[in-house]
């Protein structure tokens, strides 16, 4: 399972362990991934995703899953989100048409 955040796309980062002596060493940034189970209004159902923490925070404060994900970027969101926003679009398209 890779470790990048399905909703915002961010992987691990390359850095370095710098030590006293000023040292350095490569070292990699993992994000911190919690698997969360999250409610979309619009579907009635619940889907469980690994995002990051600070991705939690953001959904807050976009106003929950639905307008996070019509709002986000289609290259950043994994195959599991993207279907997830075809069946978000395609109910919201099918009340307004009602």
């Amino acid at each position: 399972m890779s470790r990048r955040c399905e909703l915002t796309g961010v992987g691990p980062m390359i850095g370095h362990n710098v030590s006293h002596s000023n040292i350095k060493t490569k070292r990699r940034f993992l994000p911190a991934l919690a698997p969360v189970t999250l409610q979309s209004e619009a579907l009635g159902q619940s889907f469980k995703l690994r995002v990051r923490n600070a991705a939690l925070r953001t959904l807050d404060f976009k106003g929950g899953l639905d307008a996070f994900l019509l709002k986000a970027k289609d290259a950043d969101l994994s195959a599991r989100a993207l279907k997830i926003k075809r069946q978000v679009k395609a109910k919201l398209a099918e009340q307004t048409a009602a």
